[in-house]
């Protein structure tokens, strides 16, 4: 028997371009770039043709009974039938298409009739009344409505909330071909060409500029359906007008350049004149002046124009900022510290819940440009750990921020720079409390995140870029209809089983990512070795395909440390961050403010613990990896599919300050600890923990 090959290179892709196919829903298909947008690496799928499975599955089935499909009988006030976007005098901003940015794709994920009626609505009223010159979206007032607490009735002009209603468009029509949505675009576009000029996208509010990216995304997707030229001059404009993204992440030079007068300061988001003394403060500082969400966002429109223009300079600084965010702000759950402006590193500081969804969002258009397999890795740290932890398990409440350190979530004030009117219930899991942003942002995590597990390529065939268990029926080679069924309980899990389903062979490459953790997986093809590959990489098999093939992908995890704040150390294994398990108690608050009843929790067993020095050095030998044979929802300490037991000894000067984990001790001043006795601990994945350590003191 052959050796298998070892397959250690990086992600190699031949692109090609390919002419857009006429506008009907046969033609709904995978969609390259059109001339002369450069080649994407990975072509994505039509919505519907990736269907979730298994516990993946269980997760957007319980969205649908919980918030996602029920927001607008529990925040009726907001997206309900006075909704802007249904043609009412109520909320016309942000809030009511956030919610059917989640509710659209969930519903065709699940192929869902009930879902799908909720989300219909929006969708034909925004169709069907659209103005002679372009306009589309709530009617503007003829004056200043009166305020009510709580409704976001202005500015309805604003470029901003249709940035989200484009993106909702975009997957209807993929998912049904309706060609009215393509006819929209065209005249909507056509009236922001002939507009932007004398109304910016600052005009109505700086959010628009920060975000110009979305929009671009959009006029590149319609681009590449008709050819129309002045599709690429409208994308030029918008991302001239757009916050320079390029420019703050590549600059290191403290002295201003033409583009950087354009910045805009966070608190008050008024734009300024070209300034010396403000650029060079913005500059120095750039990322403390970023809004958490609007980084989140806005940290893909580089690679998106990078499409018009490939020129390295756009990946480069994105690159970059993915790099100084870790350093200055980031957390081992993949995200970094913004409640709500960029604040540091600290694992008290928040992760607000839009910023994890858009960023996932970011992460998986900028994957499918660039075939940059960081990406894909970022992603799943993301998903796996940072999204399930904030949501109950019913999916019903989600809480306004996480924190890495999360030791006590009460009504409390504490170190975050927002406080949102003195409300302290940024952590609790309520439907209002915190932030109503996230109560409508939060649903488009999962579904979008089951939709990019599986990209079309270049070459015909299929690439499972991202892990979870799934189904996939799409065309490949020459149009020959094929289905894989992937069987996993990834990331719990380190074996990957695809099972091929043709009517007759079809010859296809099928193409399997290494994650850039893993040291060696393994394929196997029909239970025969086929290669061995170290990540990050992507293993191609091309061969004829029969039904009933099958492919086995194992991607061995061992367990790693990364340091942070005060030298503290994070215990990782895969995909996955684990924390130390504190056993919790709920505490349901009914509260008559604005914030609404929420949840509380409390713990009840230590958590001021540190890691044995010699474990940290050792992890191999100094943690015990405990698989559990449980069943049902997976993301909880009840039913972890796996475990780390260890040592630890508890820090007595540890104490709580405002009710949060107090300052991280560093870890050099506890050797006074050499000869307490060392406790047993467990750790379990971060996203079934609701209270955590996540960055640990290192103790003697």
């Amino acid at each position: 028997m052959n050796r298998p090959r070892l397959l250690c290179a990086v992600l190699v892709v031949t692109l090609v371009s390919v002419s857009a196919p006429s506008m009907s829903h046969a033609a709904v298909r995978p969609r390259q770039n059109r001339d002369p947008l450069a080649p994407k690496a990975f072509l994505e799928l039509p919505l519907g043709e990736i269907t979730p499975t298994g516990w993946l599955r269980d997760q957007l089935q319980r969205q649908a009974s919980g918030m996602t499909g029920h927001l607008d009988e529990r925040y009726t006030k907001v997206v309900g039938p006075r909704n802007g976007w249904l043609g009412g005098d109520g909320d016309g901003w942000e809030r009511g298409p956030y919610w059917i940015d989640g509710l659209l794709p969930l519903a065709y994920l699940l192929d869902d009739e009930t879902l799908k009626k909720k989300v219909k609505p929006w969708i034909e009223w925004s169709l069907n009344h659209r103005a002679e010159d372009g306009y589309f979206g709530p009617i503007p007032f003829e004056k200043r409505p009166p305020s009510e607490p709580g409704i976001q009735k202005t500015p309805r002009r604003d470029w901003w909330p249709k940035m989200v209603m484009l993106k909702i468009l975009q997957q209807y029509y993929d998912a049904t071909g309706d060609e009215r949505v393509t006819d929209l675009m065209l005249g909507y576009f056509r009236y922001q060409l002939k507009t932007l000029p004398g109304t910016p996208l600052d005009n109505w509010s700086f959010w628009a500029n920060r975000r110009g990216g979305e929009n671009l995304m959009v006029v590149y997707w319609l681009y590449n359906i008709t050819g129309e030229s002045f599709l690429l001059e409208l994308a030029e404009l918008i991302h001239k007008q757009s916050f320079p993204w390029t420019t703050v992440f590549l600059n290191d030079d403290p002295a201003p350049s033409p583009d950087l007068a354009h910045l805009y300061h966070y608190n008050t988001g008024n734009r300024y004149p070209f300034n010396m003394d403000l650029i060079r403060r913005l500059s120095v500082d750039q990322l403390q002046a970023f809004h958490c969400v609007n980084l989140a966002q806005g940290i893909k429109e580089p690679i998106i124009y990078y499409q018009q223009h490939p020129e390295a300079r756009y990946v480069e600084a994105v690159k970059k900022a993915f790099a100084n965010t870790k350093r200055f702000h980031g957390q081992p759950q993949g995200m970094y510290g913004g409640d709500e402006p960029l604040h540091g590193p600290d694992p008290t500081y928040g992760v607000e819940f839009c910023s994890v969804v858009e960023m996932m969002f970011s992460l998986e258009k900028m994957l499918a440009i660039t075939g940059d397999l960081a990406f894909a890795d970022h992603l799943e740290r993301i998903a796996y750990n940072a999204l399930p932890t904030q949501t109950t398990d019913d999916f019903n409440y989600r809480q306004y921020f996480q924190i890495a350190n999360q030791v006590k979530i009460t009504r409390h004030r504490r170190n975050f720079y927002e406080d949102h009117g003195h409300g302290s219930t940024d952590l609790c899991y309520g439907l209002l409390t915190g932030y109503p942003c996230c109560t409508c942002n939060m649903h488009q995590g999962w579904p979008k995140f089951a939709q990019h597990l599986w990209f079309a390529t270049p070459d015909r065939g299929l690439a499972a870029v991202i892990y979870g268990p799934s189904k996939v029926s799409t065309e490949v080679a020459n149009g020959q209809k094929v289905t894989i069924r992937e069987e996993t309980r990834y990331p719990f899990e380190e074996t990957i089983r695809f099972k091929i389903e043709v009517a007759k062979p079809v010859r296809f490459p099928l193409h399997l990512r290494v994650p850039g953790w893993c040291e060696k997986a393994t394929i196997l093809v029909n239970g025969k070795p086929h290669a061995e590959a170290c990540g990050p990489s992507m293993g191609k098999i091309e061969r004829t395909w029969r039904d009933g093939d099958r492919v086995e992908l194992t991607l061995p995890m061992s367990i790693a440390t990364s340091r942070w704040v005060e030298n503290s150390i994070a215990v990782e294994r895969g995909p996955l961050v684990y924390a130390l398990k504190i056993e919790e108690q709920w505490k349901w608050v009914e509260n008559p403010d604005h914030w609404g009843d929420y949840w509380e929790v409390h713990p009840t067993s230590p958590w001021n613990y540190g890691l044995l020095e010699k474990v940290v050095n050792d992890p191999a030998q100094g943690f015990e990896v405990v698989k559990r044979d449980t069943t049902g929802y997976p993301w909880n300490l009840e039913n972890a599919p796996i475990v780390l037991r260890t040592k630890g000894k508890r820090i007595p000067e540890w104490q709580l300050y405002n009710e949060t984990a107090g300052p991280l001790p560093h870890s050099r001043p506890l050797i006074h600890l050499r000869n307490k006795p060392a406790d047993d601990i467990v750790l379990v994945p971060y996203g079934c923990s609701t209270l955590r350590i996540t960055e640990f003191p290192v103790v003697q």
